[in-house]
């Protein structure tokens, strides 16, 4: 059966946090050697010192990872300058892990190395899953899920976050067995005897009419129906400059459900061009959306509560949840409210663990083609079929 640990330390010191960790995680294992791990860490710790401490302590671990801005746990719910490890241990369930480097100068390459890393001495169509945390700030993040899932096959689902810096966006880190790295890509491949579910929602409603991207360069958009993106923004936010609290609903022409698009704060008000955290195809429709704090809350309970009814199994072995940073920052101290909506919905205490990210990613729907969101909590329900 699949079995889950989770250790969590808020102490500072990256010695202190990581024997606190290793110690809760030995306490729960009793004695069972673990297959595969994710760490999520705060920027500000000695990230080769926790990796070398978990390696001698788990050698030959599939370990991956990365920074944040802020970290989710069933150990302390929400905090954050945090360091959270969860463990898994299995015997039907195979666990890989890769890494592909410099994906800023390469996406396809860097994607292709860190699959082939993973697979290696492997048959990939035995892949029924893959999660990544990947570089946030040196590449389009929506390139690098559509290369990764067109290399992976539209059949394995890939869910995850990018990699945040505490809303410092300098420079964010991944780990991967016990290297650090920056501008990479790791990635944890699951399969065999799996079941998984997810869930997706972001608390933002769509109001007004539905527009169309004209011009559009990455995540720049110029035109919103022929005519400046500013002037679709004031339609319906007057003079108030476009912010994450107003992002957009994209709608994929394949798909009935839409993906979030969060303007970054950067506008032109000469060219009426409006800077999004990630891209925006053209003639994909568009539609404003506003929410409420508690609105917003209530998509962590929405989206916990799908994964639970698509759950095929009878009880998962445990939760992954992915919340955007830009949530944490509209919340302020209402954030930690978002894990304990969440936790509230789940019948029994699993072990969970996750964090604020610069992106998420998922499919729209189960089983299907993986998005990268804006603004959205996601959750990944995970068990041994």
């Amino acid at each position: 059966m699949l079995r889950v640990v989770v250790g969590h330390s808020n102490d500072p010191d990256s010695r202190g946090a990581i024997a606190e960790i290793l110690e809760q995680c030995h306490s729960s294992l009793a004695g069972e050697h673990p297959k595969a791990g994710i760490l999520l860490a705060a920027i500000d710790f000695d990230h080769p010192l926790i990796l070398q401490h978990i390696d001698q302590t788990y050698p030959h671990i599939q370990l991956i990872g990365g920074t944040t801005d802020g970290e989710i746990s069933s150990v302390l719910g929400f905090e954050q300058d945090s360091l959270v490890l969860m463990l898994f241990c299995a015997d039907a369930i195979a666990f890989r892990a890769g890494v592909g480097q410099n994906i800023s100068q390469n996406a396809t390459a860097a994607i292709q190395s860190a699959i082939d890393f993973a697979t290696r001495n492997w048959e990939r169509d035995r892949v029924k899953l893959c999660i990544t945390l990947p570089e946030s700030l040196t590449t389009s993040a929506a390139s690098i899920v559509n290369n990764l899932q067109r290399v992976l096959g539209e059949q394995v689902p890939i869910f995850g976050g990018l990699t945040a810096d505490g809303w410092r966006f300098k420079q964010t880190y991944q780990f991967c067995g016990t290297q650090v790295y920056s501008d990479a890509i790791p990635i944890l491949l699951l399969a065999g005897s799996l079941h998984f579910s997810h869930g997706v929602a972001s608390g933002w409603s769509p109001i007004g009419k539905r527009g169309k991207i004209t011009k559009v360069c990455q995540n720049i958009v110029y035109e919103i129906d022929n005519q400046p993106a500013l002037i679709y923004y004031q339609r319906y936010l007057g003079n108030q400059p476009p912010s994450s609290e107003y992002p957009l609903a994209v709608f994929d022409a394949s798909e009935p459900d839409s993906y979030m698009r969060a303007p970054s704060g950067n506008y032109d008000p000469i060219s009426g061009s409006i800077t999004f955290f990630g891209d925006i195809p053209e003639q994909a429709s568009v539609q404003i959306t506003e929410a409420t704090r508690d609105s917003i809350l209530a998509a962590s309970q929405t989206s916990t509560i799908e994964a639970i009814q698509n759950y095929p199994g009878t009880m998962p072995a445990a939760a992954l949840f992915f919340s955007c940073a830009s949530r944490r920052q509209i919340l302020g101290s209402r954030t930690k409210n978002e894990y304990q909506l969440a936790r509230g919905c789940i019948a029994q205490c699993l072990p969970s663990c996750g964090f604020y990210t610069n992106g998420e990613i998922a499919p729209l729907k189960q089983r299907g083609a993986s998005y990268f969101h804006n603004e959205t909590f996601i959750t990944l329900l995970l068990g041994e079929a």
